[in-house]
């Protein structure tokens, strides 16, 4: 297996952000687990997705929430103590005129009565009414003002909570667009290997194991490059993977192991390169293969014409 096109192929991006199928997952996981460097690989996907997350966030001030509830009770205090009525003041004593003994009576003039002087006194409460409904208005103004700042949190929260959602899906749709990119970046090369005249096409027939079974082996004597294409090959036992073998001179040789995508027709799937060859075969051994083929389990082959 070509570990490093195998890591540029994208399914890592598309595994770390759950867009895979539940097999597909499942081959990731195995995979990571069986090669150090795709496990390395996955682990720098993961924390670079989350490191972005984290860098675009925003978190609203910590004393926030604090500060707006303690400006709200202080307000409700202040308004109870200034409803509530004063208490009477003291006033001073009416001043009682000391009595005279009696005097001889002085001469008695006739004096024009003087005018009766008029006072109008103000109802006792209506100072004291005045103040507490004004109290009363100001409370319910600073409690309305109070509300509207709570309604202008809230919606500034969500707001931000809105704007880490639209970051963590930026995020997704920029890891996504790389792994499109690869998988383009995969097909152009797949493609200029189908074209290019140097490369010799081995076509592999099913065996008794596996009649139906067909492959090619796309073979580059010149700079040794090795592709495997699947067309039809039985799904492998769990603990199984298919191996690819070169024959030079009769003498097979490890071409390397296949891929379970490659497994099922993908992709064109890179392979070790291979000096010499004269013929190609495929059999089916234990996961991460075997120093020698199984010929009970030769599952295609086929002869360089």
């Amino acid at each position: 297996m070509n570990i490093e096109e195998y890591i540029e192929s994208g399914q890592l991006e598309l595994y770390a952000l759950q867009q895979l199928s539940p097999a597909e997952a499942a081959e990731v996981e195995r995979l990571a687990a069986e090669h150090p460097p795709i496990r390395a690989e996955l682990i720098n996907v993961q924390r670079a997705l989350g490191l972005y997350a984290e860098a675009h966030a925003v978190t609203p001030p910590a004393a926030l929430r604090e500060r707006v509830l303690s400006s709200f009770q202080q307000a409700v205090n202040q308004a109870a103590s200034a409803a509530e009525p004063s208490a009477p003041t003291e006033t001073s004593a009416p001043y009682v005129v000391p009595s005279v003994a009696p005097t001889a009576p002085a001469p008695r003039y006739e004096a024009a009565p003087a005018p009766e002087a008029v006072v109008r006194s103000l109802p006792a409460e209506s100072t004291g009414s005045g103040f507490r409904w004004l109290a009363i208005a100001a409370s319910v103004a600073l409690l309305l003002s109070l509300g509207a700042n709570w309604l202008f949190y809230s919606r500034w929260q969500q707001s931000e909570n809105q704007l880490v959602l639209a970051q963590a899906e930026q995020a997704r749709y920029a890891a996504t667009t790389q792994a499109v990119q690869k998988s383009l970046a995969a097909r152009t090369q797949e493609i200029g290997v189908l074209r290019d005249e140097q490369f010799r096409m081995v076509v592999m027939t099913g065996t008794a194991q596996a009649p139906g079974a067909r492959a090619r082996v796309m073979y580059n004597p010149v700079s040794r490059r090795v592709y495997v294409d699947v067309k039809n090959l039985p799904a492998a036992p769990s603990g199984k993977q298919y191996q690819l073998w070169a024959l030079d001179k009769g003498k097979p040789v490890d071409a390397g192991m296949l891929a379970q995508t490659t497994a099922v027709g993908d992709s064109l799937q890179r392979m070790k390169d291979v000096a010499s060859a004269q013929a190609f075969a495929v059999t089916l051994e234990d996961a991460g293969g075997h120093p020698t083929p199984t010929m009970a389990a030769l599952t295609v082959m086929g002869q360089m014409l």
